[in-house]
């Protein structure tokens, strides 16, 4: 794993400049008969990582390289049995484990970025950002405990922040992971895993659980709000009956955090174990606390003790991040005002311009706005129709409640129907987060370009057909107006094939880029083989060039990036 400007690979609380550090290779040859050695990436506590290239695939690896001495071989070993289990776009990959007389190797995908502790050092995260942070990690956590795994090892140098456009985070080293009622690997007495972040149970005595990596979570994340680790100053000697105690209360040095926020953190620092969040529930807190009002400063003493603590201030959201929600609002409020008459011109530039202000100030007002707009047209057309539209559009606000920013992704689906580059939809869809979501705005982009089609009594995306229009005019129930529809599908069901695929394509993206120009080739032709074949009526030309144009600006998106050497 590398970041920018410096390489770095942190295991522990270590992390040392390739600059600094002299590293032998093993091995002149293959490693594992399989990976090349390119050049040292860094090197921690347990042993070295080197860039690698698998020379059966051609993609780059991470291969981390420890020496049989002590504990280091089983641990490697519990490191990659880990791993191997792990299937989660939080968690770092591995993709192969193997040794020799003095050696043992872990391949793991190549992650650029740098640690969470070197982020909060240079101040990159925002108090929303640390949330999101931990939120993901929590996300990371909740996978591994279902099945059966406990990191025993979070801290924040343990998580890689990914570099991107969004805030994208792994959680590494499963180096200490437990999995259910194993054995540990340390001796009775020996408390593995970094003090500072240790749970008071584990202590005295107790054996990890899924609530000790929790705490772990919760002193991140007091630590990214407050600037300052909880047990800061406290001396050596007296660390373990600080924890035991339990941490301050954040409004000590964080009185203007919304209260939930701090009642989040509060739940994941709670001294018994019983009384702590699972990992699922405590992302799912933190992530709806964001949007809470902020505390009021109504002591003098503690709003002078918070002005002195250092701290990490919620820094606004970058302007193309504002900007493109907006836009979208916009685009939303004029297709849905002018599909069907009802608002004259001056309220339809009226409406656009509050959709704009309103998702510029508040996301989920924004999109509440631009998906409401179309009610009236359609009730003057159709009640039904605006009953059954209304519903959809109450639905999908409460899917979009906390992501209100990518709700009216799918809007994209028009618009690049009109100029027939709908094979983009998968890349204008990537804000969402999460495959599933990502997924779900292509499906909903291609079908929304379907119904703006003919609502407009235009021609049907790609295929060019005329089509006059949906038959909904004085539809009176819901059976009339679903009828029209159904139909209109049935006719064309190329409709389905080209939203399954393009919401393959948006969930499995990032995964591809990842993989390189390689990964990113893959996606293009599977992209075009699967609509090509499941709807051989659609135009191939501008399948192939949509595609195509998708792949190149991605590869284009990665080079900058310095994805590849």
């Amino acid at each position: 794993m590398i970041r920018r400007g410096r390489e770095v690979f942190c295991h522990g609380e270590e992390s040392v400049d390739v600059s600094s550090t002299a590293y032998a290779l093993p091995t002149p040859e293959l490693v594992l008969d399989r990976y090349r050695p390119l050049r040292p990436i860094g090197r921690g506590g347990s042993g070295s990582v080197w860039l690698a290239r698998d020379e059966r695939t051609g993609l780059e690896v991470a291969l981390k390289i420890v020496p049989r001495e002590g504990k280091r071989a089983s641990r490697a070993a519990r490191e990659m049995e880990a791993a191997s289990r792990l299937r989660h776009e939080r968690c770092v990959r591995a993709y192969d484990f193997g040794g020799d007389n003095g050696h043992v190797y872990i391949a793991y995908e190549y992650v650029q970025g740098q640690t969470m502790r070197e982020a909060l050092r240079a101040g990159k995260l925002s108090d929303r950002d640390a949330i999101e942070a931990a939120a993901q990690i929590l996300d990371a956590l909740a996978h591994a405990h279902r099945i059966g795994i406990v990191h025993r090892d979070v801290k924040p140098s343990n998580v890689l922040v990914e570099e991107g456009p969004g805030l994208s985070i792994k959680l590494l080293d499963f180096g200490l992971a437990q999995f259910d009622e194993a054995d540990t690997l340390t001796a009775v007495g020996d408390v593995p895993g970094t003090l500072a972040y240790i749970a008071p149970e584990r202590l005295t005595g107790a054996e990890a659980t899924t609530a000790s990596d929790v705490w772990a979570v919760g002193v991140l994340l007091w630590e990214s709000l407050a600037g300052e680790h909880p047990f800061w100053g406290v001396p050596l000697p007296q660390v373990a009956a600080a924890i035991e105690s339990g941490a301050p209360p954040l409004t000590g040095v964080r009185s203007d955090l919304p209260p939930a926020v701090v009642d989040a953190v509060s739940s994941a620092l709670a001294v018994e174990p019983t009384k702590r969040p699972s990992a699922e529930r405590l992302a799912r807190d933190l992530r709806s606390a964001v949007t809470s009002p902020r505390r009021d400063r109504t002591s003098p003493a503690r709003a002078r003790r918070a002005a002195a603590a250092p701290r990490v201030r919620a820094a606004p959201l970058p302007l193309e991040q504002r900007l493109v929600p907006a836009g979208l609002a916009a685009v939303a409020v004029v297709v849905g005002a002018t599909l069907l008459p009802f608002w004259t011109p001056g309220l339809t530039v009226l409406l656009t311009v509050a959709a704009v202000l309103a998702t510029l100030r508040s996301p989920r007002l924004g999109l509440a706005v631009a998906l409401f707009v179309p009610v009236f047209p359609l009730g003057n057309v159709a009640l039904a129709a605006a009953v059954a539209y209304a519903t959809l559009a109450a639905l999908w606000l409460a899917v979009w409640w906390r992501d209100a920013r990518a709700g009216l992704l799918f809007m994209a689906g028009p618009v690049l129907a009109m100029i027939g580059a709908i094979a983009l939809l998968p890349l204008a869809v990537q804000p969402a987060r999460g495959g599933a979501r990502r997924a779900l705005q292509a499906l909903a982009g291609v079908f929304a370009a379907v119904a703006v089609a003919g609502l407009r009594g235009g021609a049907l995306p790609l295929t060019g057909d005329p089509i006059s229009n949906l038959g909904i005019d004085g539809s009176r129930s819901l059976l009339a107006v679903v009828g029209p529809v159904v139909a209109l599908l049935q006719a064309n069901p190329w409709f389905a094939a080209l939203a399954a695929v393009l919401a393959a394509s948006a969930a499995l993206l990032p995964d591809a880029r990842k993989r390189g120009f390689r990964g990113i080739a893959i996606l293009g032709v599977c992209q075009i083989g699967l609509i090509l074949f499941l709807a051989p009526t659609l135009p191939a030309l501008q399948i192939v060039l949509g595609t195509f144009a998708l792949c190149a600006i991605l590869a284009a998106r990665s080079f900058h990036a310095g994805r590849y050497p």
